[in-house]
């Protein structure tokens, strides 16, 4: 009797002491006040979530050439046909479906480079599945299943931006390809920006078992909702050490928006800004208490940034009330923003704070005028593109790069057998400044003894010369 009166009364000092601090969050979470509670389950959750969560096939066809077979007497005498053989190469990932139609949403990286993709349901059903979009940026995929008209079980997505370290968590997938398995944990932290998978480092961090396999699959909350997908883990084994990384819903949302529009690309702000991490160095310079927020390096003319005032040396610290610690962080929550309105944004210029509307438009893209070269030279086999403001923010150059920029690479083509790599930017060729595709396309076209080349690569000019 005194036992149970002694808990209720702990117990009601503990949540009236806690809805004193913080009212909302009084009455969404709790510590549990009795050992019945530490007995329930998280089935309820896991039933209606799991028939959501899919596993995915990907399948492609590559080469695989012996060199013996490049030896004619080797052919001679063991009779073996000087041909490529063909081998199939399959990964495992795991997926989420986000609409009743049947999107479903994983990783890029699970499906990249795939002739064919299948999507297994939780009933053991198959499916063929059809890349609708694919989005390199963020690590996002969405699939379509081809040939069916019913309705399929999908998740509703979370507010991201609302959960909450310590939050529990449920990691749902196909880990080492054993079927599909439910995890628990909580949330370790958000906002981790130091990752380096994607262009927005801006992740979840749970503590939820999450191994390979697990890619593409969900990262649920206790209302059964997808508050992120799982993509990556930090392990020196290979299996989970209690450190996984998920996308956030906010991001998640963005892609599937672009794809139910009927986008092969998606459509994301464009800030016309290059911003640099704020150093302890820079900090001291300018009377910060800590080295926080997004420098503003330089500005784009005529750019949003541009229009709505903000100007070199800016520092911004907050976007729409939300603090921006990195331009990470930044670059995450402008990009989540809907296109269309403005974004208020926190600014501190020689120590005065401001507050600024920037446009949420889409960076400028006509004049790409992509091509492939199939001319003989040094580039055969590149496809090649002008850069863009758009391109450039993609590849995160200065607005004002000039220059033709490889998009990407024929395996076995010319261009990449000389040594040419996806992202590098052409500068000159013989001495003759390269500003447009065409105008590499033509020097590629004429015949030449010499081919001196000024490239851009990671940052650092090279120069090479190469025989015609």
């Amino acid at each position: 009797m005194f036992r149970s009166t002694w808990t209720a009364v702990v117990t009601a000092l503990c949540i009236a002491f806690s809805a004193h601090f913080n009212p909302a969050a009084a009455q969404d979470r709790r510590v549990p006040s009795s050992p019945a509670e530490l007995r329930l389950s998280y089935a309820p959750i896991v039933q209606r979530v799991q028939p959501a969560v899919v596993n995915v096939y990907a399948a492609k066809v590559v080469q695989n050439r012996n060199p013996l077979l490049d030896d004619p007497i080797f052919r001679r005498f063991f009779g073996v046909p000087g041909q490529q053989q063909e081998q199939v190469q399959r990964s495992l990932g795991s997926g989420v479906i986000v609409d009743s139609s049947g999107l479903v949403v994983t990783n890029v990286h699970v499906i990249e480079g795939a002739d064919q993709v299948k999507v297994s349901l939780s009933d053991k059903r198959e499916f063929e599945a059809e890349i609708v979009l694919k989005d390199s940026r963020s690590d996002l995929a969405v699939l379509r299943l081809k040939d069916t008209k019913e309705k399929f079980p999908a998740l509703e997505f979370t507010n991201s931006d609302e959960l909450m370290v310590g939050d529990v968590v449920l990691a749902i997938g196909n880990p080492f390809g054993v079927g599909q398995t439910v995890t628990h944990g909580i949330i370790s932290a958000l906002a981790r920006t130091q990752v380096g998978i994607t262009d927005y480092q801006f992740f979840i961090q749970t503590d939820a078992a999450i191994n390979p396999g697990n890619s593409g699959g969900a990262l649920v909350d206790m209302n059964g909702r997808l508050a992120g997908i799982n993509t990556a883990i930090y392990s020196r084994s290979g299996g989970s050490q209690g450190i996984g990384f998920a996308i956030p819903a906010n991001m998640v949302r963005v892609v599937v928006a672009s794809a139910k529009s009927g986008g092969t690309a998606v459509k994301r702000p464009w800030l016309g800004a290059k911003l640099q991490a704020v150093t302890p160095e820079i900090a001291e310079s300018l009377g910060l208490r800590s080295p926080t927020g997004a420098l503003v390096a330089s500005v784009v003319p005529n750019g949003p940034a541009a229009k709505a005032g903000l100007k070199s040396s800016d520092l911004i610290t907050g976007i729409d009330g939300q603090t921006v610690d990195d331009p990470n962080a930044f670059d995450y929550r402008f990009a989540t923003r809907p296109l269309g309105g403005s974004a208020q944004i926190d600014v501190q210029r020689s120590g005065r704070p401001l507050k600024l509307a920037i446009a949420l438009e889409t960076a400028p893209d006509t004049g790409r005028n992509e091509l492939v070269l199939t001319a003989r030279s040094p580039f055969q086999g590149a496809k090649i593109s002008t850069i863009t403001p758009a391109l450039a923010d993609e590849l995160h150059l200065d607005a004002d790069t000039e220059g033709v920029v490889i998009t990407d690479l024929g395996g076995d083509s010319a261009a990449a057998n000389v040594g040419f790599q996806k992202g590098d930017i052409i500068l000159a060729v013989n001495n003759q400044k390269m500003v447009k595709s065409v105008d590499l396309e033509r020097v590629a076209s004429e015949r030449q003894r010499l081919w001196r080349i000024t490239l851009l690569r990671g940052g650092q000019q090279i120069n090479v010369t190469l025989g015609g």
